[in-house]
């Protein structure tokens, strides 16, 4: 590949780029900004909770119309947390660490100009702003956004005139999604053909950095179930305007009896959680990924248990498309059925049991640098073990129908998933950042940042595992009209807090993020001494990543610490350092890795 670029313009860099690395970056600042929203969301629906009766300046410059004298309304506040949960889990999670790191990192880490279709990656892209754009507008229809909770369970989304957020806005969540279906499948199929058939010479499966597993399964995953929630979404637009009855039966509205009959919103449920729950690993198994990458590097050792650790993202890509019933326990389900999600849920507990204990084998008699990035994966793998944990209390259908749709479910999904997710990405944009930007972020801000986000998640959601074993119910804007739960307003006080200060703690990232982006020391070429090749390509961008000869490979990514006599404790590391590109070839009478 010749080494002559030509200028880029405006159109051509931001517009109508197809260099993965761009679009990663668009990808992150896309998904930032959504995150934002969510917070804020979150922040004023918990000030809601906390202090019902209370009027406060903040609710009305935000929320305008939709509140009465600085009080929200119900409406709006189950609008808010509709809103919130999909900008979270679809917006954040998926675009800020599929959408940002498979991009970036499977074309570097394989050893690839770039994608298998830059033209498709770019695609896939827009696609996702579009639809990010029409959820923003969804905010600030008349009758308010969608208000059926995340799960868009119908009745409430299928009939326009249920409730206020019933009408425009749920159409707009409807469109919204589609399109963001769209994007998430041209990605996941770009990703799957580039790492199948772009690998350098040497590159083995074998030799793959545990990231790119991640990004290759988890893009696996939603190529397999992402289609049945746009199924999903298209049966349930046909019922909101072309009358048909996939989702409605025998449903009266203010005494009127509306003609639908035959249909079941238990198909609904069906078909969403077909999605919903592989869906927590298309958010999570990148972040387990990146995590591996980090924790190894950081403790200057080999990935413990490198194998089993692929073993672990393909058993759990497969259970998890086998367990979506047991967000059904009390959908009616037969009791038969029930024990067999039991069982297929608590058969996902042993592969997450294979990475955190790998985790921590790792971590043992490590030589730990304890920077930003590692902080945030150690912090992964303490959030991924509590959350899991009550997760066997979830997965167990008898245990379940206690505290259903209470706050124990909300401190469980949001450990394990949210929580966790968003360490994963937090501590894939500290390690990456010199790659993506060419400098790096300041660890003072970083460190800041880890305490207080990690000290605040479980002053969240710790809690709330208590307040939910003793009945509180979630979505419930007010809980004051149930005096059997009076005892339990101080909790929520104290949650909110918690919550409020590490919202604004992210203050500390996103200031890190852009002062250091223009003002950050500037990266060496390998500025955490990884074997990973992203590391080999020059520290400015070119499109095409290597100038010259794209590299060869000739090891696996760990060998970290690797001694020129392994039986020998004395022994000096090969090449005199602790660590071995993957480019690097193999000494006489070494053993191929």
């Amino acid at each position: 590949m010749s080494d002559h670029h030509h200028k880029e313009t405006f159109v051509t860099k931001y517009i109508f780029s197809q260099d993965h690395k761009m679009i990663s970056k668009q990808f992150l600042v896309t998904g930032m900004f959504m995150g934002i929203i969510g917070v804020l969301m979150s922040m004023l629906f918990r000030m809601q909770i906390a202090w019902p009766e209370k009027s406060f300046s903040l609710v009305e410059a935000f929320l305008g119309p939709h509140q009465t004298d600085g009080i929200m309304n119900p409406d709006m506040y189950l609008a808010l947390v509709t809103i919130h949960g999909t900008i979270m889990v679809f917006f954040v999670l998926t675009a800020g660490l599929s959408g940002t790191f498979s991009n970036l990192l499977i074309p570097l880490q394989i050893g690839a100009r770039d994608m298998a279709s830059g033209f498709l990656n770019m695609i896939s892209y827009w696609l996702f702003f579009i639809s990010s754009i029409i959820m923003v507008i969804s905010l600030f229809v008349e009758a308010g956004p969608a208000s059926a909770g995340w799960t868009i369970y119908p009745p409430l989304s299928a009939l326009p005139q249920a409730i206020p957020g019933s009408g425009m806005g749920m159409t707009l969540w409807l469109v919204s999604m589609a399109i963001f279906i769209a994007s998430s499948l041209i990605g996941s199929l770009n990703y799957i053909v580039t790492v199948f058939n772009l690998r350098t010479k040497g590159m083995k499966m074998t030799r793959l950095p545990l990231t790119i597993w991640a990004f290759f399964i988890t893009a696996i995953i939603g190529v397999v179930s992402f289609p049945v929630l746009l199924s999903a979404s298209l049966l349930l637009i046909f019922d909101r305007s072309f009358g048909t009855s996939f989702y409605l039966s025998d449903i009266f509205i203010s005494g009127e009896v509306l003609h639908y009959q035959g249909g079941s919103p238990v198909l609904f449920e069906h078909l969403f959680w077909f999605l919903g729950h592989p869906e927590v690993y298309i958010v999570l198994l990148p972040a387990l990924g990146i995590t591996s990458e980090i924790i190894s590097t950081n403790s200057r050792k080999p990935i413990f248990g490198y194998r089993a650790m692929i073993g672990s993202i393909m058993a759990i890509a497969f259970l998890s498309t086998i367990v979506w019933g047991h967000h059904m326990f009390i959908s009616g389900m037969n009791p038969f059925l029930g024990s067999v999600f039991t069982f297929t849920t608590l058969l996902i507990a042993i592969p997450s049991a294979v990475k955190a204990f790998n985790y921590i084998t790792t971590l043992w008699k490590g030589n730990l640098q304890l920077n930003p990035a590692m902080l945030f994966s150690i912090g992964l793998v303490s959030t991924f073990v509590t959350g899991g944990l009550t997760g066997l209390v979830l997965g167990d259908s008898a245990l379940d129908i206690a505290i259903h749709d209470t706050y124990f479910v909300v401190a469980h999904f949001h450990l394990v998933m949210g929580v966790s997710a968003i360490f994963g990405m937090f501590a894939g944009v500290y390690h990456w950042f010199p790659k993506m930007y060419g400098r790096m972020m300041n660890k003072t801000l970083g460190y800041w940042h880890f305490w207080l986000s990690i000290i605040c998640a479980y002053g969240v959601f710790w809690p709330m595992h208590f307040i939910g074993l003793a009945g509180l119910p979630r979505r419930y804007y007010s809980n004051t009209a149930f005096p059997m739960f009076d005892d339990l307003s101080d909790i929520n006080i104290v949650i909110t807090i918690f919550a409020l200060v590490g919202g604004f703690a992210q203050i500390f990232f996103i200031a890190n993020f852009f002062i250091s982006m223009y003002r950050g020391e500037k990266a060496t070429q390998n500025p955490w001494k990884s074997n990973t090749l992203e590391w080999t390509t020059p520290v400015e961008h070119i499109h095409g990543n290597w100038p010259g000869k794209i590299p060869e490979v000739h090891r696996w990514a760990y060998d970290y610490s690797k001694k020129v006599d392994a039986n020998d404790d004395d022994s000096d590391y090969l090449h005199g350092q602790d660590f071995v590109l993957q480019t690097t070839p193999l000494l006489d009478g070494e053993e191929p890795s």
